[in-house]
């Protein structure tokens, strides 16, 4: 099944052009975040931009956003060892450290406001798990011991706090002082259960990262557990997507399908194997790359993209092209590639970069939209920085290519 992609000489002379084209877009993101969204008046990053770049200087700023930028700056500092996206990171990791990290109960507030005082204090997990994902990045770039200390606090919260010791897996939500909360929802749109595959793809993902600097044993055996969590409960069996919604019994609760969240968890998953270095989940998981890659592959329209959600029972296509979906997909699709050499996950690939070049990336103002409408008009209702538009899904989809075209 799986063959060596090298040995198709028209796509390997394609690839000085693409790694000259994914540069110049990772610089382009960055210099947009650099030069627009620094709050000079309060500190830290402006917490609202609009599609048309006007700033919203009252807005609330979160945690998951000045976390992302964490991320992506000291990311793209180990890439390019550029001491401007140090100093941001820095700047991120001081902020996080200063104004959203809870003194008396631990853990980090979901808000601030614009001034930095504290907004809805409710402890989400899947914020938790994004602090650690920047922390332990930005670890890597600056060798701060204050960043993995923080980390390994957020770590130990999650796991005292958050974790289900009945069923496994993780609660979504608490109150501040970590006690059991009503609404544990992320956002308005989602369905009000006690677990998510979202939350769970996360924690994994910043564990991930957290074992690179702490490859700690009792750590190993989280990771690959929650690996098993995926094969057991998320990943549905017969269709090959993920459950979005379930009850603290792992009940499905939820039946749409998130084409975006199935090429994200496609190479996520991998990854997390081949970080611990476990063999039998990394053939393990390189099968259920391929196997969600495909049922993915199922949302590509015909222009390339890939369509954001559908709900199988009403037959009812969400047929909206998000910024991050693009991102996350253009990696998924080319993992997919790299595994079984198959033409068709690099076409794929290939088409979604096209897409992402023509209808969004904002070649006139800056960044990406947030996205693109079935009739082709810009989702410019949207922010282009906000609680969750930042530089984190498509910053990382032009590294991870960088990398992959270095090392296929």
């Amino acid at each position: 099944m799986f063959n060596n992609p090298i040995a198709n000489q028209n796509i390997m002379s394609s690839f000085s052009e693409l790694k000259e084209d994914f540069e110049i877009e990772l610089n382009n993101i960055l210099t947009y975040w650099e030069e627009n969204t620094i709050d000079h008046k309060y500190g830290g990053f402006l917490g609202k931009i609009n599609h048309e770049n006007v700033v919203f200087d009252n807005a609330p700023k979160g945690v998951v956003l000045n976390a992302r930028i964490l991320w992506s700056f000291s990311s793209a500092y180990l890439h390019s060892k550029n001491d401007t996206y140090l100093k941001i990171a820095e700047r991120a990791f001081k902020y996080i450290v200063q104004y959203f990290w809870d003194q008396e109960f631990g853990g980090v507030y979901w808000t601030v406001d614009f001034k930095g005082e504290p907004l809805d204090t409710k402890k989400q997990i899947y914020a938790l798990a994004f602090v650690i994902y920047g922390l332990t990045e930005y670890y890597q770039a600056s060798g701060d011991k204050e960043a993995i200390s923080f980390a390994l606090k957020c770590y130990h919260d999650i796991e005292n706090h958050s974790f289900d010791k009945e069923n496994g897996g993780y609660l979504e939500a608490l109150t501040r002082n970590w006690m059991e909360i009503d609404d544990l929802r992320l956002s308005n749109k989602d369905v009000n259960e006690k677990k998510t595959m979202n939350t769970h793809l996360h924690i994994l993902e910043a564990y991930t990262n957290l074992y690179r600097v702490w490859p700690d044993k009792e750590l190993k055996k989280v990771i690959s557990s929650l690996l098993n969590v995926f094969i057991e409960h998320i990943i549905d069996p017969k269709t090959n997507h993920l459950i979005l919604f379930l009850d603290e019994n792992w009940t499905a609760k939820s039946k749409t399908v998130s084409y975006g969240h199935d090429i994200e968890a496609s190479w996520l998953l991998l990854e997390a194997a081949e970080v611990i270095q476990d063999e039998k989940l990394i053939e393990r998981f390189k099968l259920v790359a391929v196997q969600m890659a495909d049922a993915a592959s199922k949302g590509i329209a015909s222009n390339g993209a890939l369509i954001y959600e559908c709900e199988p029972a009403a037959d009812h296509i969400i047929g909206e092209k998000h910024w991050w979906v693009q991102a996350e997909a253009m990696v998924g699709f080319f993992n997919a590639w790299q595994l079984t050499g198959e033409q068709k996950y690099y076409n794929h690939f290939t088409g979604l970069w096209s897409f992402v070049d023509k209808y969004i990336i904002d070649h006139e103002r800056g960044e990406w939209v947030w996205g693109i409408n079935e009739d082709y008009s810009i989702m410019d209702h949207e922010d282009k920085v906000g609680l969750w538009k930042c530089p984190y899904h498509n910053s990382r989809a032009c590294l991870e290519i960088l990398h992959r075209l270095d090392t296929v």
